[in-house]
């Protein structure tokens, strides 16, 4: 299957291809140069875009694009071990490979609307869309490849989601104080 079907089908049949996907084998050392780096692309390329539009220069635009890229692949990882790590306290079945695969893929359509932050105002919109429908990709996941039942599905997205977004604010702090700059960057 291409990235391209994967995507497609993460997207717009996530219930059905969340059950191919938990068939599958798949590490995080093979998913994040297969899949995570070129769909974290398209949303770094678009911030790039805007940086460039704005007139900020180009060695801004790709060290914002590299440093987009860092974190889209630490923030799999670290999503990869928040989701092993809670699985039991939700009834999930602790897998190192079925935790990969859902941090993999459940932010699908986050890195996809990424791009369309070339678009003023409209893109930040289609940006924010994606990365609500990614929670609920991340909830369908801890369901299909985690194992959670069905009534503890909401807290583990719940718990999962506040650690990660605690997570990357100190990234983004230790990111500041190093000097490589904030891990997030506005658009507009």
């Amino acid at each position: 299957m291409t990235i391209v079907e994967r995507a497609k089908r993460i997207c717009l049949a996530p219930d059905a291809e969340w059950a191919v996907i938990a068939s599958e084998r798949a590490t995080l050392g093979t998913l994040i140069p297969g899949y995570v780096l070129p769909l974290a692309a398209l949303s770094a390329v678009g911030s790039s875009i805007v940086t460039l539009v704005a007139g900020l220069g180009i060695g801004l635009a790709i060290r914002g694009a590299v440093t987009d890229l860092i974190v889209a692949v630490v923030g799999v990882v670290v999503l990869a071990t928040i989701i092993d790590s809670l699985a039991p306290t939700f009834g999930a079945v602790k897998s190192s490979e079925g935790a990969a695969k859902v941090a993999a893929y459940a932010p699908t359509p986050a890195w996809i609307a990424g791009i369309f932050q070339i678009i003023p105002f409209i893109g930040g919109l289609i940006a924010l869309i994606g990365a609500v429908y990614s929670l609920y990709l991340l909830y369908l996941g801890l369901m299909r490849v985690m194992k959670s039942a069905a009534d503890r599905a909401v807290g583990y997205t719940v718990v999962v989601v506040v650690v990660a977004i605690v997570v990357g604010f100190v990234v983004s702090y230790i990111m500041a104080l190093i000097g490589v700059g904030p891990a997030i960057r506005f658009s507009y």
